[in-house]
């Protein structure tokens, strides 16, 4: 029953998804809003890749690895890559792409190791006595995960925000309450590089940091319409627990690691991207400072190694999404507009949000900050639609129903499009010009273009 009613609320979704796309006449991983013949039939075999993942939850993986085989195949025997055909062009494919994939594996493994540090520093004990009585108190603990989660990864701050929950309401957590947690840690994550995937998958693809900073304005407009209803279900459901609890020491040589490893990453990401541009692409330079610092950092205080192996697999298969996105050829996508990415931000609900990002950053011609935000809280809408939200339901089983998340959870999908509208209303649409290009691949927007009113249409090539 629970899968029915799950395959149920992805397709509606979806549909939902596919309607905005097909409005604005983009075909996103293969949904096709065109007869076949005129789709690339790489984008049918990503669809088909993405469709596996959503469906077989168990699975992704093998379903991940399963598609960038197929898509390569392919390629190698029929449509070729970007940088040529056969096996030549498959290595100059790699040989463009390996310093992302490794940028992007060593700071999947390295900010795992970094939440178990802020975690073992006991300061997330410590917050819960901070906080309000009375449902006050649950929407501030929900501001602290949006905090957490800019500097943490989302996930992170879902789980350091469910722990603090079990802690608060004496193990009674409402399902509602729990799709916010995830909201609040997606919303949190996605104007900063350093709180979510994607995000980080932007910075790492060149897109500055300050691009995608005005993600907060519809964040934060969402928090305060989620936050509300789910801190007031809440305290319904179980009030704030009040007790004396004893007194909590800060380790505080783990809270300066993962200062140290934060400044790492930014310090090091802007002077790659700033003053040595051009070394960029050569080596992994963000990933190896992160891991730097934590290797340097042992001595004082040992981190989780325990955690690596299952955290490797997980990043295995996020970089099979990102390479299979990568030889999509997105020349063949119309132009970007904030219709297509409202249109992806419910894709992103049943959809990994990872590969759609991908493929956003191929294309190019994004406003990057409404797109961090469309892709980053869309997931939130549904239970396995982020990282966050399948993270908490292992923390908590009774939120893996698809029909209880859109029941108790309802708020998440209207206060998505309330952000995304007041992010629009606010500062308008504003594309990027493609940070890169590559041989072969026209310009998808052409020359840089003026910030586009919500009421204008949306911007031609």
């Amino acid at each position: 029953m629970m899968t029915r009613h799950r395959s149920m609320a992805g397709l509606l979704l979806f549909l939902g998804g596919v309607v905005q796309v097909q409005a604005a006449g983009v075909v996103p991983g293969g949904v096709a809003g065109h007869p076949l013949g005129g789709v690339p039939l790489e984008f049918l075999l990503f669809g088909l890749t993405l469709l596996g993942v959503m469906l077989l939850h168990r699975y992704t993986f093998q379903v991940a690895l399963s598609g960038l085989l197929a898509i390569t195949v392919y390629k190698l025997l029929f449509a070729g890559f970007r940088f040529g055909s056969g096996w030549s062009g498959l290595w100059a494919h790699l040989e463009h792409e390996w310093v992302i994939l490794a940028n992007l594996l060593g700071l999947l493994l390295g900010f795992e190791l970094l939440s178990r540090h802020f975690e073992k520093s006991r300061v997330p004990v410590l917050l819960p006595r901070y906080l309000p009585s009375g449902w006050p108190g649950a929407f501030a603990l929900l501001v602290v995960v949006f905090v957490l989660s800019a500097f943490l990864d989302n996930i992170a701050g879902a789980l350091i925000g469910g722990a603090m929950a079990h802690q608060l309401f004496k193990a009674r957590v409402h399902v509602g309450y729990l799709a916010a947690i995830v909201a609040a840690s997606n919303a949190g994550g996605s104007g900063s590089v350093l709180g979510d995937t994607t995000t980080t998958m932007m910075w790492l693809d060149g897109v500055s940091p300050l691009d995608v900073l005005h993600a907060y304005a519809a964040a934060l407009s969402a928090l305060l319409v989620f936050g509300v209803f789910a801190a007031r279900q809440q305290h319904a459901h179980s009030p704030i627990l009040r007790t004396a609890h004893e007194r909590v020491h800060v380790d505080w040589p783990r809270l300066i690691i993962v200062l140290l490893i934060l400044l790492a990453a930014l310090v090091t990401n802007l002077l790659v991207n700033g003053e040595y541009r051009a070394m960029a692409d050569a080596f992994p330079f963000l990933g190896v400072a992160v891991w730097l610092v934590l290797l340097l950092s042992a001595w004082i205080r040992r981190p989780d190694w325990e955690v690596l192996p299952g955290s490797f697999k997980g990043a295995l298969f996020l970089l099979c999404l990102v390479t299979a996105a990568s030889m999509m050829p997105v020349e063949h996508l119309p132009v970007a507009s904030w219709q297509t990415t409202l249109g992806l931000g419910f894709l992103s609900a049943v959809f990994d949000n990872i590969p759609l990002t991908a493929l956003a950053l191929k294309q190019g011609g994004y406003d990057w900050g409404v797109l961090a935000y469309a892709v980053g809280f869309g997931g939130s809408m549904l239970w396995f639609g982020s990282s966050a939200g399948v993270a908490l339901s292992n923390m908590y089983p009774e939120a893996r129903s698809a029909a209880l998340w859109l029941r108790h959870g309802w708020h998440i999908v209207p206060a998505y499009v309330i952000g995304f509208f007041v992010l629009l209303g606010l500062l308008g649409w504003q594309p990027h010009e493609p940070h890169k290009t590559y041989p072969g691949a026209p310009l998808i927007q052409g020359s840089a273009l003026p910030p586009t009113p919500l009421h204008a249409p949306a911007a031609a090539p």
